[in-house]
Order: structure tokens, then sequence, then C-alpha cells
């Protein structure tokens, strides 16, 4: 059975902050269940794992799981919370002797690839906009709006009769956007705030609060939220839909129909 692991529950800046002292970032210091980082996730299967995204806490998120060799990654988009960690994945594949494999959508890999040049001596980029299959899950991409920070991508994976869909950074989506999303077991969606005030024209990611319409629009069996600031505490009682998670350093979901 395929488990998804969540390495990292952060949005681009993590938690703690180093500058704050607010709630949530005195209790990510101590007790520590709020400590976030890097939105990452992956998919194991017992004998492997695919991975999407490789931000700058990759090396930490690695090493807390006792893993050492990364073989297959989805990238989303080229931020740096997302791609920052990509140097240390092809000096592993340097020293371990293989090459790594990379997935992104074609107008994202000349992106990675001018942020650092040398990674193809070590990592296999391979476009993946007309689909592709990887650990026996059928992988589909589109891109979403993600803001004042541009586009993002977002991933919906099936395998037997399991969809699941992965969308860390998107915000004020179209009804075509939303579109592959209806209907699956599992949304994992970003959401950076329980409610953000700020200007809509200033923004890139969803509010727990607009992420609650998405969900009635698209009907998932159950929805995770990541990619959460300091804004959000875990210790707090949010007003949520139901059958939806925040997620936590460390969360395993099972990636079948008895797990929702």
């Amino acid at each position: 059975m395929d488990t998804l692991v969540f390495l990292g529950t952060g949005d681009a800046m993590g938690v703690p902050r180093v500058y704050c002292d607010c709630e949530t970032c005195t209790e990510a210091r101590t007790t520590g269940r709020n400590n976030r980082l890097r939105s990452s996730v992956l998919i194991g299967n017992g004998s492997g794992f695919l991975a999407v995204d490789c931000g700058p806490d990759w090396r930490r998120q690695m090493e807390l799981l006792g893993l050492r060799k990364m073989q297959k990654l989805l990238v989303t988009h080229a931020h740096f919370d997302h791609i920052g960690g990509l140097p240390e994945w092809a000096d592993s594949c340097r020293w371990m002797g293989f090459r790594g494999e990379l997935y992104a959508p074609a107008e994202v890999i000349p992106v990675i690839q001018r942020q650092y040049p040398w990674l193809t001596g070590h990592i296999d980029m391979n476009p993946c906009d007309d689909g592709i299959t990887l650990d026996g899950w059928q992988i589909t991409t589109w891109r979403v709006n993600h803001g004042k920070n541009g586009y993002s991508y977002a991933y919906r994976l099936e395998k037997e009769d399991y969809v699941w869909v992965y969308c860390p950074d998107s915000i004020s989506l179209t009804t075509e956007e939303l579109a592959p999303m209806h209907g699956a077991d599992l949304l994992v969606l970003g959401t950076s705030f329980y409610y953000e005030a700020a200007e809509l024209s200033t923004r890139s990611v969803y509010d727990m609060t607009e992420a609650a319409d998405v969900l009635e629009t698209v009907q998932p069996h159950r929805a995770i939220y990541t990619h959460m600031s300091h804004d959000v505490n875990l210790a707090k009682d949010y007003i949520l839909p139901e059958k939806v998670t925040l997620a936590v350093t460390g969360m395993r979901v099972p990636l079948c129909r008895e797990g929702i």
C-alpha cells in the first residue's frame, strides 16, 4: 500500500520565523508541533519513494526519516522554497553514482537550469506535460494561478481506484483550473493563513476561509491543508469543513480507499 508522508508543511519562510516571538513561533521552538519545514511530500511504497518538491530543508527532511537516497522527484514550480535543495540532491547523486530523475512541466525546466546550470551533470530533467507513469501512479499536471507570484502547477495522481491531488501554491483558481480536482479521494491544498486580510492583489496562496469555498466546489472525500505560515497555530480550534485535517510534519496518510 502506498503512503503519503509530509516532509514539510510550511510556507516559503518556514516556522518558526527567526525574528518572531509570536505564540506559534514560540511553541515551534519548544514542544515543536508547529515547527514547519518548507512544504514537500513523498509517496512511499515500501521499496522506494517518489518525492514532490525539494526545498532548502531537503537534507534535514531526509535525515529526519533516515533516508539516504532519492531517485525520483516531481517539481511544482521553480521558486526557492520548492527547489532550493536541488544542489544537495545533485551532490548526493554524484557521490552515490546514479543519475536523479526530475520531472516537471516543460516551461519550469529552463528556469531550474538557469538557476543551477550544473545540475544536469547529475540529474535528468524530464518534461511531464503530457502525463507520466511513476511507481504505478498515472500523473497529470496543469498550471494554476499563484497570484502575485505568477504561476505554479498542481498534480493529479491516480492508481487503481484512488485519486489524489497535490496543489500547495495557488489562489483564485478558475473553473478550468479547479476541474481536475473534482471528486478526488484526497486534496492536499496550500493555505498559508486561516484568514489573510491583505489585499488580494498582493497575495499568492489561499487562506482557509477561501479554501472552504474550493472544497464546496470540487467536493473531495477528504482534504489536508499544508503550506502554512506562523499565522496558523495547531493548538487552536479553527472552524473548518468536515473531513479537513491540518498537516503536521511527519504525518502519514494511506493512499487507499480505506484511508479516506
